[in-house]
């Protein structure tokens, strides 16, 4: 029977001593700083506490044994393994508040953005600053739910079928096929199709099914059942997401990953983590990480299933709408020596500044 990971963490805490905390704390951070492994010799002189390589060398020795730390090749230095690294997260990691500079740059072109364009512009815009920040790739997987409508349309296929057409305000047109209720006329697709586009123009997917509900009474006397029955599939089919993910994933700075690359297994490493990226088939697994948890969410190479052949580490926190219902999620993701200290919280605002903006209720811009 597997251990959970928490009593692992805990045992691991309870092993170390003071000495092995700190020359464990040195190892991460000089990884962290420059991913080169450390030795005994240089632990030596960074170390508070006057201590011989050799002493140094065997609290190495029992880390390794914990399976904390390994040496990459023989006679370096060492490196910490990716239990290592979580239990650094866990148990050592303080990430502080935002520097205000920076805090001051995310607000100032997210919300230029928000204020100029549609929310594509918005999250496109988050996305590329976190890559800028973080020297990372930086990511946003947003719901076609946040996309704003300016027209859909019924267009009958044949006896059985038809197509549900949504144009967003972006300029965004796609499509899903929608079964139809046996009995469907042309005149009530028609009839469907102008009442749509009479209360829902302007909403997001989820204001318009909110509008529709709220008009029950009203649909009720403008549309006969069948019509009615058409209205309510054809906004289901879109934020139920159909046949199709209903989801886009942004994605800016892959080029930053490659100042990390030192070896051909880096190359490698890259190569499976851009066809991860590349692939829609498992993109909205990232909103339910996010969800799963309170606030930013830390996955370590081969903790998160999306990208564990590449070993990539990812920082992600979710985002809401006005009636607090997550509907996408920004992150960054880079190898596993990311600055986590920096970056936590600078995804953690960002996140938490897009649910204000989106949601109407964004603090007044600074003089």
């Amino acid at each position: 029977m597997s251990r959970d990971p928490l009593d692992r963490r805990l045992d691991l805490g309870q092993a170390l001593d003071e000495r092995s905390r700190e020359i464990f704390r040195l190892i991460v951070d000089t990884y962290l700083d420059s991913g080169e492994p450390v030795g005994s010799r240089n632990l030596s002189r960074l170390l508070t506490a006057s201590l011989s390589p050799a002493s140094i060398r065997n609290v190495m020795s029992d880390l390794e044994a914990l399976g904390l730390i390994y040496a990459p090749h023989v006679s370096a230095g060492r490196l910490p393994t990716e239990v290592g690294l979580r239990f650094f997260v866990d148990a050592f990691l303080e990430t502080g508040d935002l520097p205000e500079r920076e805090r001051q740059e995310i607000e100032e072109r997210v919300r230029a953005e928000g204020e100029r364009r549609p929310v594509d512009a918005l999250l496109t815009e988050a996305s590329q600053l976190l890559s800028g920040l973080s020297r990372g790739a930086g990511i946003v997987l947003a719901s076609k739910a946040d996309i704003r409508l300016r027209h859909i349309e019924f267009v009958r296929l044949d006896a059985a079928r038809a197509l549900v057409v949504l144009v967003g305000e972006n300029g965004e047109v796609e499509n899903r096929v929608l079964e139809l209720t046996p009995g469907i006329t042309a005149a009530q697709l028609v009839e469907a199709t102008n009442f749509l586009n009479a209360h829902v123009v302007g909403r997001t997917l989820g204001e318009a099914r909110a509008r529709i509900a709220a008009l029950k009474d009203d649909t009720a006397r403008a549309l006969d059942r069948l019509s009615q029955d058409l209205v309510e599939a054809g906004l289901a089919v879109w934020a139920g997401g159909g046949a199709g993910n209903p989801s886009r994933l942004i994605v800016r700075g892959r080029a930053n990953l490659l100042d990390s690359v030192t070896a051909a297994p880096d190359l490698e490493r890259l190569r499976h983590l851009f066809d991860d990226l590349e692939s829609k088939s498992s993109i909205m697994e990232l909103i339910d990480l996010a969800e799963a948890g309170n606030g930013v969410r830390i996955f370590i190479g081969s903790e998160n299933k999306l990208f564990s052949m590449s070993g990539s580490s990812l920082v992600i926190a979710p985002y809401s709408d006005g009636d607090d219902r997550v509907i996408g999620a920004v992150g960054v993701i880079g190898p596993t020596r990311l600055n986590y200290r920096r970056i936590v919280p600078m995804v953690d605002y960002t996140a938490r500044l897009v649910s204000r903006l989106l949601s109407g209720t964004a603090p007044p811009r600074r003089p």
